[in-house]
């Protein structure tokens, strides 16, 4: 409510993206259209073209939007992990595979926009920082000894390929959605295990 009061203060942008966040979560991306964002946000069929040129552009704006709250989700579930001395990159796998979990809308234009043969330009300077930081966690994570030695943006695509693939299964129901968290603490462990302090060859 407070996004579309700011609306009515010049912020038409965020109003629109705040409702097509709403469409996504209750419909999925399919879903999501001007028209009917322009409705939700109480302005007319063409004021969104004043902002967004097309149906795709907006696509690509909720997308940035919705990264944004995966980094949030992710900050909590590291914080919390980190509070009882617990791996980062362990709350970092679980926490994507959660996220996925309980929002597989969010996830599916994730999916369609991000992993991909090619990003969005607009969203690359917002993909880089989140690659960054999770790089850096890992590397804290070696220097305290939780993880071996091992060039951390490797780490970091293994871990993102197995957590996934893990998320895509769950979503598309090929794991039971109710042991679904435990098998993927399962695998999580088993695959950190592997590279956890193993002596080099």
């Amino acid at each position: 409510m407070r996004e579309r009061e700011a609306y009515h203060h010049g912020a038409l942008p965020e109003a629109l993206v705040a409702a097509a966040f709403e469409v996504l979560d209750e419909h999925g991306q399919e879903k999501v259209s001007v028209r009917e964002v322009a409705r939700r946000a109480g302005v007319s069929a063409g004021a969104p073209f004043r902002h967004f040129a097309d149906r795709q552009a907006l696509l690509t704006a909720l997308a940035d939007r919705v990264l944004a709250d995966f980094v949030r989700w992710q900050e909590a579930q590291v914080a919390a992990a980190e509070a009882v001395g617990g791996s980062a990159m362990r709350a970092l796998g679980l926490g994507f595979v959660r996220y996925a979990m309980h929002h597989p809308r969010r996830f599916e234009l994730v999916r369609s926009r991000v992993f991909t043969a090619t990003r969005d330009p607009e969203l690359r300077e917002r993909l880089e920082g989140i690659d960054r930081v999770f790089t850096g966690l890992i590397v804290a994570d070696q220097q305290t000894g939780r993880l071996g030695p091992g060039d951390p943006e490797l780490v970091l695509l293994s871990g993102q390929a197995l957590v996934y693939g893990l998320a895509q299964m769950i979503v598309d129901g090929y794991l039971p959605a109710a042991k679904a968290e435990e098998l993927v603490v399962q695998v999580l462990d088993t695959f950190r295990q592997g590279i956890a302090n193993s002596p080099e060859k």
